[in-house]
C-alpha cells in the first residue's frame, strides 16, 4: 500500500511539474507516439481527399510522424464513420467526412455506431464553395429562369447527386423546400458517374464543387447560375448566391471536418483543434485551398461544437420534410 501511495505522489507530481514546465499535459506530450490514420469518407480526387492530405502532410511534418490518409467512401459517410467510431480513442485514427455527418442521425436507421455519442468533432477545416450549374440544353440563364422553368414543367427537371444524404441531395432539397419546384431526384454510386451523365444531359442540373466544374464551365459544357452558400466566393466574387439570386434566406455550405472516437482525451482533442487553426489560417494554406473552392474554417473547440451541435439539428428538419432516407 505504502508503495503503491508513493507511486501516485510521485506520478502526480510529474504531471503538475510537467503541466507548469510547459503548459501541456502528459497525454499532450505522449501524442502522437505512433503513425497515425486519416480516415477520409469520399473517394479520391475531390476537395475532401485534397484538405485530408493536405491536413495529413501538416500533421506528419508537425511532430515527424507517418500519416496515411486512407478513402473509405459509402453510404454518405457511414461506412468510414464507423470504422473510427470504433477505433482507439487516443488520437491515432481520425475521420474526415462533409456536412453529410449532420444528416447521418436522421436519415440512417439501425447504425451498428451512433454518430453523436461514438464521435467527436475536431474541427471544421473548410467550407467548400459549391455551385449550381446546369447543362446548357436547360432553357435557363438565371436561378430566377430555373425557378419559373421548374414550376412550369414540374418532374421534368432532374439533378444529379453522389448518393441520398450526400452534400448535392442536401443542397437541392433544401432549393426544392424553398422554392416550392418539382425537380427529380437521382442518386449515383459516387460523384463521378452522376457528373458524367450531367455533362451528357442525361440529368438537368447539380450542385457541385467549384474545383469539380469549372473546366467544364470555361469549355461551355455547363452552365453555372450561383453558389450555394451564405457568402459569394472568393475565387468567383461576380457570381451570386442563390439567396442574392432569387431565393431569400437560401444557404448552404458544405463543410469539410475532421472527427475522433469520442473517448479520445479531451488534451489530445485540444491539441489537434489548435494544429488545425493555426495551420489552416496561415496565409500559405490559404493559397493552395482558395483554386480548390476551399476557404478555411477552423475554430477553437468550443465553437466548433456548438456549430456541429446546430448542423444536425437544422438538417434533422430538411430531412424529416424532405423524407430524405440512406440507400
Amino acid at each position: 500500500m505504502h508503495f503503491k501511495s508513493a507511486s501516485a505522489v510521485a506520478l502526480a507530481a510529474f504531471t503538475t511539474n510537467v503541466i507548469a514546465q510547459t503548459g501541456t499535459t502528459v497525454a499532450e506530450q505522449a501524442f502522437p507516439s505512433r503513425p497515425m490514420r486519416i480516415i477520409c469518407s469520399l473517394a479520391t480526387g475531390g476537395g475532401m481527399d485534397a484538405t485530408a492530405r493536405l491536413v495529413g502532410q501538416r500533421l506528419g511534418e508537425r511532430w515527424e510522424q507517418a500519416v496515411v490518409v486512407e478513402n473509405r467512401p459509402g453510404a454518405g459517410g457511414a461506412l468510414g464513420s464507423e470504422l473510427v467510431a470504433k477505433a482507439p480513442a487516443d488520437g491515432h485514427t481520425l475521420l474526415t467526412i462533409s456536412i453529410a455527418y449532420a444528416v447521418i442521425p436522421a436519415s440512417h436507421n439501425n447504425l451498428p455506431y451512433d454518430p453523436v455519442r461514438d464521435l467527436t468533432p475536431v474541427a471544421v477545416m473548410v467550407n467548400a464553395t459549391n455551385i449550381l450549374v446546369v447543362h446548357p440544353s436547360v432553357p435557363v440563364k438565371s436561378v430566377k429562369e430555373l425557378i419559373a422553368f421548374a414550376q412550369a414543367h414540374p418532374g421534368k427537371l432532374s439533378y444529379s447527386s453522389s448518393g441520398n444524404g450526400a452534400a448535392a441531395h442536401l443542397m437541392l432539397e433544401a432549393f426544392k423546400l424553398a422554392t416550392g419546384t418539382d425537380i427529380l431526384h437521382v442518386p449515383y454510386k459516387g460523384s463521378g458517374p452522376g457528373f458524367i451523365d450531367l455533362v451528357a444531359g442525361r440529368v438537368s442540373l447539380t450542385a457541385t464543387s467549384l474545383s469539380t466544374a469549372m473546366g467544364y464551365v470555361k469549355e461551355g459544357k455547363l452552365r453555372v447560375l450561383a453558389t450555394t452558400g451564405a457568402r459569394r466566393s472568393s475565387v468567383l466574387p461576380e457570381l451570386p448566391t442563390i439567396a442574392e439570386a432569387g431565393v431569400p434566406g437560401y444557404a448552404v455550405d458544405n463543410w469539410y471536418a475532421m472527427f475522433a472516437p469520442a473517448a479520445t482525451p479531451r488534451p489530445v482533442l485540444a491539441q489537434l483543434n489548435r494544429e488545425m487553426v493555426s495551420f489552416l489560417h496561415s496565409a500559405e494554406t490559404r493559397q493552395r485551398l482558395a483554386p480548390l473552392g476551399l476557404e478555411p474554417a477552423a475554430e477553437p473547440l468550443p465553437d466548433t461544437n456548438a456549430y456541429i451541435k446546430a448542423e444536425i439539428e437544422k438538417w434533422a428538419k430538411v430531412v424529416k420534410v424532405a423524407g430524405i432516407r440512406a440507400e
